[in-house]
């Protein structure tokens, strides 16, 4: 909600935000058979019609009905996603009731993982899946916002050896340290070279860029290729990166024209060279939020 609230996007005035939502129903329409009143809910941040061909190959992140305009893609309370406001508000409808809503346990135990689940977990998680991670892989990880710290207990989930997280904030990397990560303050070290030699000089085997296109330097200066150009130095020949941090088509706050229109030139010469391969885009949320919620459930994850 930052991008809109800050002017990096264009929105519509009045407009309620609010993409990452978890509530109990209190009403259903007549067309709703597996949700009902009183059913502890999470609510993925994309909304989806669960019929498309998108949304049959699991691509409900690029429905192509739910969104008037004809883009595919639809979600609550964010800019050029479809008229629905988000969720900070008395009640949020969501359509697609059935398809769209995950059930949670009565009760309140697990309140605050399962916050997590309508955005930052899965798509932490979705990072490490774009990057390939694999049990025993090594992981770089840029930004330890909340997303990349998702990312980090994502990749410890997906049996990854070793996790670096790579910030300039001295609490979140403490943060990053609870999720068994190596952390790399990037305001005193050099990132790249922290991981070159924390892998005897091999590089990482995959990288999750959680930062985007308001990715700065320590001192506040801005560069949105700065984190993509960092993970193509440290991820090795061959290896993956997973692109989840949010590169719009336009910024018109942004600090080159090409940045205006969302264009940040990174090194794709040495990305070639290398043989890199990348997974951009956003998260599906409802390929993932079933599993991670049992997660949540069985004790093996704990987000909030």
């Amino acid at each position: 909600d930052l991008h809109p609230y800050e002017g990096r996007v264009d929105f519509e005035s009045g407009m309620v935000l609010g993409h990452e939502n978890m509530g109990v129903v209190v009403e259903v329409g007549s067309g709703i058979n597996r949700i009902s009143v009183g059913d502890r809910v999470s609510v993925p941040f994309n909304l989806a019609c669960g019929t498309c061909r998108n949304c049959n190959a699991g691509f409900t992140s690029a429905c192509l009905r739910a969104n008037p305009s004809g883009t595919p893609g639809a979600g609550f309370g964010y800019p050029m996603m479809g008229p629905y406001w988000g969720g900070q508000a008395e009640y949020l409808r969501v359509p697609w009731g059935d398809f769209n809503l995950l059930k949670l346990p009565e009760g309140n135990e697990h309140e605050k993982d399962f916050t997590m689940l309508s955005d930052i977990f899965p798509t932490g998680y979705h990072g490490t899946e774009l990057a390939g991670v694999q049990p025993g892989n090594t992981v770089a990880i840029y930004g330890a916002g909340p997303v990349g710290l998702m990312a980090a207990l994502s990749a410890r989930i997906r049996g990854a050896s070793q996790v670096f997280v790579v910030d300039s904030q001295p609490d979140r990397l403490e943060l990053a340290e609870h999720y068994g990560a190596t952390a790399i303050n990037s305001s005193t070290t050099d990132p790249v070279q922290a991981i070159t030699d924390g892998t005897d000089g091999f590089g990482v085997d995959c990288g999750v860029e959680a930062v985007g296109y308001q990715a700065h330097d320590h001192t506040g200066e801005e560069d949105p290729a700065m984190t993509l150009d960092g993970l193509v130095q440290v991820v090795r020949a061959t290896g993956r990166i997973g692109v989840v941090g949010v590169f719009e088509p336009e910024d018109p706050k942004g600090p080159t024209e090409d940045a205006k229109q969302g264009r940040p030139a990174f090194d794709w010469g040495t990305a070639w060279t290398k043989g890199l391969s990348f997974g951009t885009g956003q998260c599906p949320v409802k390929r993932y939020n079933e599993h991670l919620r049992d997660l949540i459930i069985r004790g093996v994850a704990n987000p909030g």
